[in-house]
């Protein structure tokens, strides 16, 4: 797709309103992970070396359009000054008296950070009025939140449609690093998708198999789809009532070309705790008292030649409990392949979705990946095929 990039853009002089995310964990009103912060920084420079007035707007909690002064962006406003190493102004209003006067006494290359906008109904309903109103403080809109680029609200979507508009430098990156993988990928495209349900990812995983060359199905899932093709597993999680689904699932795979590769075997315990007992058997062959926590090294080495032989990789979800050994070897091993391999330029790896950065985090590899996102929601529902408004506004709105 084709957006405005801050390059694009005249902001030499001007009120940029810049949409990011600063919805940061907190104790006792201090910031206790400053990552989000962090990463709004290129674009704050971007819009500073442009001789832009950078106005920063964000969520902060689930206030629903009321007050709250425990969700009050004031208490970001250190740690923003701390990762800017600049004083940020704060204004105690989205719109009216406070933000305007703020933005008024701007000077280039100043920061305002404008209180929380689900303060007022009109940011979650898109309200006309309030984007309309928060459009007034500005000359550019900048949206910098992928992460809350599914919702259509009015600082994600309807002042988009107000003034010209550009991506900030994390949703550029974003984009660019989703498009790679799903919009105009190199060929052949693996994607590896894991977790507890088929239920939850059905929307996900239809999409995939008419986009992708290879499917590699791990965790819980991957037992769902083995009791589909009548094969015990034993006490494991799996959705027994979902199999009618999952064998849609693998027909459709078979008309779209996308082979789908399932564990051939399985790693096996009685007890679902750090260092239980346990051993290695054909996926078939799970006994009936013990429960599927993990794949074993035979998946392991097949999952890593599909790899080698691929050119992109998309990742969502664990291959098994990867919370704790020794049910997160192959989760491990499968990801320090695929880090090898981005390593060595043979493959742009894509990844995303909260137990998978964990994942990535615990095998130590997040750093090798091509791109991971944080953005949650938003990444499920592009891989899942949705248009997300808050992107879209991007293409469609003023330029």
């Amino acid at each position: 797709m084709k957006f405005n990039r801050i390059e694009d853009m005249d902001l030499d002089g001007k009120v940029v309103l810049t949409r990011v995310d600063l919805n940061v964990p907190t104790d006792d009103g201090k910031v206790t992970d400053t990552t989000r912060i962090d990463k709004i920084v290129p674009t704050v420079r971007a819009i500073q070396d442009a001789g832009g007035k950078v106005v920063l707007m964000a969520h902060f909690d689930r206030p629903k359009g009321k007050r709250v002064d425990g969700m009050s962006l004031e208490q970001i406003q250190p740690a923003l000054e701390a990762a800017l190493e600049q004083k940020v102004t704060f204004a105690s209003e989205a719109v009216g008296g406070p933000a305007k006067r703020a933005v008024a006494a701007m000077q280039p290359g100043d920061v305002v950070l404008l209180e929380n906008t689900r303060f007022y109904p009109g940011e979650e309903s898109n309200d006309p009025t309030f984007a309309a109103s928060l459009a007034a403080l500005g000359e550019i809109y900048v949206n910098d939140a992928f992460s809350a680029a599914h919702r259509a609200h009015a600082s994600t979507e309807g002042l988009a449609q107000l003034l010209p508009s550009a991506a900030g430098k994390l949703m550029e990156a974003e984009l660019d690093a989703l498009n790679a993988a799903l919009g105009d990928p190199v060929r052949p495209v693996v994607a590896v998708v894991g977790g507890a349900k088929v239920s939850t990812k059905l929307d996900l995983l239809s999409n995939l198999i008419e986009k992708v060359d290879h499917l590699v199905i791990g965790g819980g899932m991957a037992n769902t789809f083995l009791v589909a093709q009548g094969i015990e597993v034993g006490k494991s999680l799996a959705e027994r009532d979902m199999a009618g689904t999952a064998n849609d699932i693998l027909a459709k795979a078979g008309e779209t070309g996308c082979t789908i590769h399932l564990p051939t075997d399985v790693v096996v315990a009685r007890e679902f705790k750090e260092g239980a007992a346990s051993e290695t058997v054909p996926a078939d062959a799970c006994p009936p008292d013990a429960m599927i926590l993990d794949a074993g090294s035979e998946t392991v080495q097949a999952i890593s030649d599909v790899f080698a032989s691929s050119k992109t990789l998309i990742w969502n979800g664990p291959l098994g409990a990867f919370e704790i050994a020794p049910f997160d070897n192959a989760t491990n091993a499968a990801a320090q392949e695929a880090a090898r391999l981005t390593r060595e330029d043979k493959l742009t790896s894509v990844a995303g979705g909260g137990d998978t950065v964990a994942a990535l985090n615990k095998a130590g590899v997040a750093g090798d990946f091509t791109f991971i996102s944080t953005a949650g929601g938003a990444f499920l529902e592009w891989m899942e095929g949705k248009d997300l408004p808050g992107v879209a506004a991007l293409a469609d709105g003023r330029q």
